[in-house]
C-alpha cells in the first residue's frame, strides 16, 4: 500500500464520520477494517482530519483491546474466554496453543504467520469452548484438536 492510498483512505474515513457525534470509535473500526490494524501514520492523519487530539485517539486505541497497533499475523487465532467457554476448558486450550506457537495473547509469531488473541465472548455459548481461526468458528474444542487445526494450517503453508 502506498503512502498516498493510506492518506486517501484516512481522508475518506474522516469525511464519512467527521460530523457524527461519538464517531471516533467507528472511524477507528473503519480504519482497522481496511488495514487489519491502525497504522500510526493513519492515526495521526485521522486526528488532523477529524480535529481530535492524537492523545484522545490513542486513549481509545489502547483502552479497547479490539484495536491493534501492529499488523497481526497472517492467521488470527482467537480463544474465547467468555463464561461458558472458560468453564468448559478454554484455559487449557489457550495454554496448549501458547505452548505450541510460543506466543501469548496479543502477540504474533516471529515469522508473521500466527497472531493469538483472547476474546471475551463471541456469542456461541452453546458450542463452547470455541476457537476461531481466520474467523472460522471451531466448536466444542479441546486442546489437542485446537493445536491440530493450527498444525494443518502450518502444513498447508509449507506446501
Amino acid at each position: 500500500m502506498t503512502h498516498t492510498s493510506v492518506v486517501d483512505d484516512v481522508a475518506v474515513i474522516a469525511k464519512r464520520w467527521n460530523n457524527t457525534r461519538g464517531s471516533l470509535i467507528m472511524a477507528l473500526h473503519d480504519l482497522q477494517s481496511r488495514h487489519g490494524y491502525v497504522p500510526r501514520e493513519s492515526a495521526m492523519k485521522l486526528a488532523k482530519y477529524m480535529d481530535v487530539p492524537l492523545a484522545r485517539i490513542y486513549e481509545v486505541l489502547t483502552f479497547y483491546n479490539y484495536f491493534k497497533l501492529k499488523p497481526p499475523g497472517k492467521h488470527v487465532v482467537s480463544v474465547c474466554m467468555g463464561t461458558a467457554c472458560y468453564l468448559k476448558g478454554a484455559p487449557g486450550i489457550y495454554h496448549d496453543i501458547t505452548k505450541h506457537l510460543g506466543i501469548k495473547s496479543g502477540e504474533t509469531t516471529p515469522n508473521g504467520e500466527f497472531h493469538l488473541q483472547i476474546v471475551r465472548c463471541i456469542g456461541c455459548c452453546g458450542l463452547a469452548p470455541v476457537v476461531t481461526i481466520n474467523e472460522q468458528l471451531l466448536a466444542k474444542m479441546n486442546p489437542h484438536d485446537a493445536v491440530e487445526h493450527i498444525c494443518q494450517i502450518k502444513e498447508g503453508a509449507e506446501k
